[in-house]
């Protein structure tokens, strides 16, 4: 890695259990020292997530506008204040898939717009963990079907975890939209194709850089793709074994990576 790793112009980081651990909801000061230093050496740095972007844009606010952010999973991807990809799914395909994750026993509905998160929530314990915990955006309203902006990620909350409904939702939708897991008790859809991995594709294209230019973190089913668009792809050391197939080397912080790059530029 030594050799090359010079030529690294742009670092994409997933948040929840890669750059953010043990369920933090805000980055170390580490990780911010690490990030400036390399943004002043003209490196980019993209923060992919599942995560709304009013919540991503809170989160980097003191590392200014140089930041990119792919939200939602990829489906929507804003630099510099413009928004470069923008994916929804079709309405009448969204609807059915909300209405079926509600009648789901212990099933909760998160469906994202731009700027906000619309909820009509079964408890307030689910309201509790996103308005307050997360401290996304919301929107509570009375039928999520009628919600009129358009659809960017559906997402289903499986109180004490997915895995019981997880083959049931890929069996169900999983050929008319992507599905994803992106946390123990998440599963995200998004429009068929589209994920943090086709996003940093077209990004990459934009901004004409190679796969041999970028550097990759994750941890969850949700940066398979991505993994495979960078030549230093890290999963982190206490994900899935599974997931350790998906990169060319591991790392227990995303920080001492970073900071190993900058003393080697």
């Amino acid at each position: 890695m030594k050799s090359k790793i010079q030529k690294v112009k742009l670092i994409v980081s997933d948040l929840d259990g890669t750059l953010l651990q043990n369920g933090a909801q805000a980055l170390e000061e580490r990780a911010m020292i690490a990030i400036r230093k390399l943004q002043k050496r003209g490196i980019l740095f993209a923060a992919a997530s599942g995560r709304q972007y009013p919540n991503l844009e809170r989160m980097f606010q003191d590392l200014g506008k140089e930041m990119i952010f792919i939200c939602e999973n990829g489906a929507l991807v804003i630099y510099q204040g413009e928004t470069l990809i923008e994916s929804f799914i079709e309405r009448e395909l969204g609807i059915a898939l909300i209405q079926d994750i509600y009648q789901r026993k212990d099933c909760e509905v998160l469906l994202s717009g731009k700027n906000t998160s619309y909820l009509h929530p079964k408890t307030e314990a689910y309201l509790y963990r996103i308005r307050d915990v997360v401290k996304n955006n919301i929107t509570i309203v009375e039928d999520l079907t009628k919600v009129e902006e358009p659809f960017l990620k559906i997402s289903v909350c499986q109180r004490n975890g997915i895995e019981p409904s997880m083959a049931y939702f890929q069996q169900r939708w999983g050929t008319q939209v992507h599905a994803t897991i992106s946390g123990k008790e998440w599963m995200d859809f998004t429009k068929l194709g589209v994920n943090k991995g086709t996003s940093l594709e077209l990004l990459q294209k934009k901004l004409k850089i190679q796969k041999s230019e970028t550097m990759v973190f994750g941890d969850n089913e949700n940066d398979i793709e991505m993994l495979k668009q960078a030549e230093y792809s890290f999963v982190m050391e206490n994900a899935k074994e599974e997931m350790k197939n998906y990169g060319n080397y591991t790392t227990k912080s995303v920080e001492e990576i970073l900071e190993y790059l900058e003393k080697e530029l």
